[in-house]
Order: C-alpha cells, then structure tokens, then sequence
C-alpha cells in the first residue's frame, strides 16, 4: 500500500488535495456537506500531522488519497451506546476520509480503511470508529460492507454543517 504518515512537509499538497476534493466530488452538497476553509480546516490538519495521525495515499507521487486516524476518541463518541465499552485511547477513530474525484468508485477509500484496520490492530486498540454525516449514505454503504455497523446518531454542530445529525459507526469485533 502507498499509504504514509504525512509530515509538515506534505502539509501544502495535503490543503490542495482537499480543496480538490472539496471543489470537485459530486454531490459534495448533498453527501459530506465540505467546504473549502470550514471543513476540513487548515487548522484542524495541521493538528493531525502534528500529532502523527495524518495519512496520505499516494500515486504515482501524487495524493489520491488522506485520511487522519487518531489512537484515541473524543468527547462526542461518549454518548453512543457502543458494543463494547473501552478507554478513550483504546480506540482509533478514521477521519476525513477523502479519496480524489479522478479514481472514487475504485476501491481506494477501502483499501486505506483496512489499512486504518490493521494499523489500529498492530497499536493494540481494542476497537475502530468512526462517523459520517446522515446523510453521507454512499459512505454509510462502505462503512458497513467492510464490517463498521451503525451504533447510533447524535445531532451536533459542525461549522460546515450547522445543526445535523451524524451517524457512528465501529469495527464489529
């Protein structure tokens, strides 16, 4: 696999990467709702490689693909009824999962989500999570077809969203 840990390096062609994606995914609108500058944030993937948690997919030394998976999960994953209950750093969460408009529909997403799996597995993690938009049902439809099942939905503000609902979903063990 080409995927690697992005580093301060990457951080330019990481931001181009997305505001493509962002600028060129179809039904961007309807399905994850990005927009170039709120979602996601030049900020928010700075963190993510500063704390070693962004990966890139490459290509022919091109980003296809990125994603942030952190060793830990946040505040907001507390009010799902999961399957198992565990620490907060005993879970890995994927992240802006994003796969360029010229290959989507060819199993890139997956193939970096199951290595998202593996490298949860081999950091000791007990489970894998994640979420997507309500109505990201493309996604949704990945999710599950590589074992993620809905756990349940929260409604929360997003500053590219507003008010919506999320669903979460985690690795069936």
């Amino acid at each position: 696999m080409r995927l690697e840990l992005a580093t301060q390096n990457d951080f330019d062609a990481i931001i181009a990467f997305y505001d493509d994606v962002t600028a060129r995914t179809p039904e961007m609108g309807t399905y994850a709702r990005w927009q170039k500058g709120k979602h996601p944030t030049e900020e928010g993937i700075n963190a993510y490689i500063n704390k070693g948690s962004m990966y890139i997919y490459h290509e022919r030394g091109v980003i296809v693909g990125a994603m942030a998976v952190t060793m830990y999960q946040g505040e907001d994953y507390h009010a799902i009824d999961w399957s198992q209950q565990v620490a907060d750093d005993e879970v890995a969460v994927i992240h802006i999962l994003a796969v360029s408009p010229d290959i989507q529909g060819k199993g890139i997403g997956s193939e970096m989500i199951r290595e998202a799996i593996r490298m949860a597995k081999s950091k000791g993690m007990q489970t894998i999570r994640l979420d997507a938009l309500a109505s990201n049902t493309p996604a949704h439809k990945i999710y599950e077809r590589l074992g993620f099942e809905y756990r349940g939905q929260q409604h929360l503000y997003a500053e590219n969203t507003g008010w919506t609902d999320f669903y979460f979903f985690e690795l069936k063990q």
